[in-house]
């Protein structure tokens, strides 16, 4: 699976811990920052890994303190459907439910090892087959915005 990475400086370390998983899973990862733990602006990188994921028809992470503001930003491109998470459930029924293609995970708010086994839930994950759930994702898909 190709896979678009990117984090500001408060997501920096979790984004290289999740990025070697990944990479000794298999995975073709894209890097595209930041590099290191100096101050960055996060809707910078959410951009870049929102349009990457988008042209490549790949998955992505993307990692800031909270996850938050990285979520905020992707969700504002038309095809992205970041999401927020923070447990085990929440990475399943992100993929499941709502089709998503980044997963937004916070630096400050939980441990590498939670946002390894959470991106091994969310990459391995199908969207759901039911109908419901394609209705609720397309209705998103049809929302109007800027």
């Amino acid at each position: 699976m190709k896979i678009i990475m990117g984090a500001d400086h408060a997501g920096y370390e979790l984004k290289e811990a999740v990025k070697q998983h990944l990479k000794e899973k298999g995975h073709e990862v894209v890097d595209l920052g930041t590099d290191g733990k100096e101050s960055v602006d996060y809707p910078d990188y959410a951009q870049k890994v929102s349009h990457e994921v988008l042209k490549e028809h790949a998955m992505g992470v993307l990692c800031c303190g909270t996850g938050i503001g990285m979520s905020l930003t992707a969700n504002r491109i038309r095809g992205i459907r970041a999401a927020v998470c923070h447990s085990d459930y929440t990475a399943k029924v992100a993929r499941e439910h709502n089709n998503a293609n980044i997963i937004c995970l916070g630096g400050r708010t939980i441990p590498p090892e939670l946002a390894i086994h959470m991106v091994d839930i969310f990459f391995s994950t199908d969207f759901s087959p039911e109908e419901r759930h394609h209705r609720r994702v397309d209705k998103i898909e049809a929302t109007k915005c800027c």
